[in-house]
């Protein structure tokens, strides 16, 4: 992570930790006033992610769907690296017109090429993001059933620094875990 990438991030988390604090002072304000201690929680959302069997059957059915397209396009580029090492290798003894005539089709290849690795890196995202928005709105709702049946005050998903002790993380993938219809 470069430097102006770290500070945008430190100042993000500042900014949120700003945001928060009135909020967590209020919540204990009221806590306070009514004499009950405030519960908070924290959810590695990160951790979900790679560890909810949801998201890893999105990520398999993903794989499963793009698998066949991106061997395709490995090959395309393993090909055109060939075929400019061969130009390489024979260009010095092919006639100039010969020469620029394949540097051009070379080219034309090499633009189709990441044309096509392009659109793949788009459609792929895309599906990404509809299978990640789809395990989200699911772990979202286990989120909710926890903050309601254990009554917690607030549950965070990031900080800088958590507590063990107000990790639900598991709890939340075992949630999710539980909920998982069958693997198509």
């Amino acid at each position: 992570m470069d430097t102006a990438s770290r500070r945008d991030a430190v100042a993000a988390g500042l900014a949120l930790a700003a945001a928060a604090v009135p909020a967590v002072a209020g919540a204990a304000g009221a806590a306070a006033s009514s004499s009950d201690p405030i519960k908070i929680g924290f959810v590695d959302f990160d951790r979900v992610l790679a560890e909810a069997q949801p998201a890893k059957v999105a990520q398999q059915r993903l794989e499963r769907e793009f698998a066949r397209r991106e061997k395709a396009l490995d090959q395309e580029g393993e090909r055109l690296k060939t075929a400019y090492a061969q130009l390489d290798r024979d260009g010095p003894t092919l006639a100039a017109a010969d020469r620029a005539r394949r540097e051009r089709s070379l080219a034309q290849d090499d633009r189709d090429y990441q044309v096509k690795r392009r659109s793949f890196q788009d459609d792929l995202a895309q599906r990404k993001n509809e299978e990640l928005s789809s395990v989200i709105q699911r772990a979202n709702a286990v989120m909710k059933r926890i903050f309601d049946r254990e009554k917690f005050d607030l549950i965070l998903q990031e900080a800088v620094f958590v507590s063990p002790r107000i990790d639900v993380t598991q709890k939340v993938i075992d949630g999710l875990n539980s909920s998982t219809p069958p693997t198509p």
